[in-house]
């Protein structure tokens, strides 16, 4: 029986470096294939151009090369760009490039379906398939940092894993990928500019803050009081709000680190000043940089709906007069099914 190839992506540079030395190859070649690896975003052995053809045979005797390939584009009367990736095993996840007159952010997907049932994502609708690689997340971020190159001339500026999946269950995958995106060797994005988006792990969170990360933090809320949150965030039985704010406050005095709370308005669920009232006490519990206020985008799987603008409206200004930091943020490609909470692989 043939023996499973190793993917190249998960060797060390040391051990490439040893690999090359027993091919009888020169030292140089160590830092050009992984040039050709990381820097340069090659999808196959076949990409690296200044080696000769027996090496790059060799390469692909030796070792598997198992590239992200876009399988879908759909883009948004806004601009949004929304993809569907193909991964090696046939699964299939998506990434979204939203750009502003300020910035081009890459939302990406840490796994493939996902496992906690939320009531309002469509992909917790989904069956959890399996984690993503970290190489599978980086190559997401590279290839729709390409599309930003081809369709703004601006690399990304941010990255938010808010995708699909919960990042903090595919923990050392997102962290390896966070330091490849970061390495010179790779992207060399500023740790400060990538935010990890969690439904709320507690145990999970505390970890981060005992890693001393460098990147942001945001936590999906949703409703300030645990009775709300179980109904339609079933994770909260088991990560109450209190055992989140002892978590995010073990974070934040571990890495000192920008904390965003994410708060979708459901209509006639938490949108009213009593659940205003009951989010200033969450919010002032915690060293919490900004409220972004999402107004709820209709999936097929729920009956949810979002309350007037009039309403929202209302609550933001509410929040803003008790001194709480409250931004509204606009969903973008809502038509093209991209916005918050929308991604299902229906594209």
């Amino acid at each position: 029986m043939e023996t499973e190839k190793r993917n190249i992506r998960r060797i060390t540079k040391e051990e490439l470096s040893a690999y090359l030395q027993q091919a009888g190859e020169k030292k140089f070649r160590t830092g050009q294939i992984w040039d050709w690896i990381w820097l340069k975003h090659a999808s196959s052995f076949a990409d690296m151009t200044n080696l000769s053809n027996a090496l790059r045979q060799k390469l692909a005797g030796d070792f598997s090369f198992p590239s992200v390939k876009i399988d879908h584009v759909q883009i948004s009367s806004d601009g949004t760009i929304k993809s569907s990736f193909l991964l090696h095993d046939g699964n299939k996840v998506e990434g979204v490039l939203i750009p502003t007159e300020t910035r081009q952010t890459a939302c990406i997907s840490s796994q493939a379906g996902c496992s906690l049932n939320c009531k309002f994502c469509a992909t917790g609708y989904l069956e959890r398939k399996r984690n993503l690689d970290f190489d599978e997340i980086y190559d997401e971020v590279c290839l729709i940092n390409q599309q930003s190159m081809e369709s703004a001339g601006k690399k990304l500026t941010n990255i938010v894993y808010m995708g699909m999946g919960e990042p903090l269950l595919n923990y050392q995958n997102m962290m390896k990928s966070i330091e490849r995106i970061t390495s010179p060797e790779g992207l060399a994005m500023s740790p400060r500019r990538i935010t990890v988006s969690t439904s709320g792990i507690s145990r999970m969170i505390k970890k981060l803050g005992d890693d001393k990360v460098h990147f942001n933090l945001a936590l999906s809320v949703h409703a300030a009081n645990d009775k709300k949150r179980s109904q339609i965030m079933p994770i909260n039985d088991k990560n109450d709000l209190n055992s989140l704010v002892e978590a995010l406050n073990y974070f934040y005095q571990q890495t000192k680190n920008d904390i965003t709370f994410e708060y979708i308005l459901f209509k006639d669920l938490n949108d009213s000043l009593k659940d205003a009232d009951e989010l200033i006490k969450l919010y002032r519990q915690v060293r919490v940089k900004v409220i972004n206020l999402i107004e709820y985008n209709p999936i097929d799987q729920a009956h949810f709906t979002k309350p007037s603008m009039e309403k929202i409206h209302a609550f933001r200004d509410y929040l803003t007069k008790h001194r709480v930091n409250a931004h509204l943020r606009v969903s973008r490609g809502k038509d093209i099914d991209a916005a918050c909470g929308q991604l299902a692989n229906k594209g």
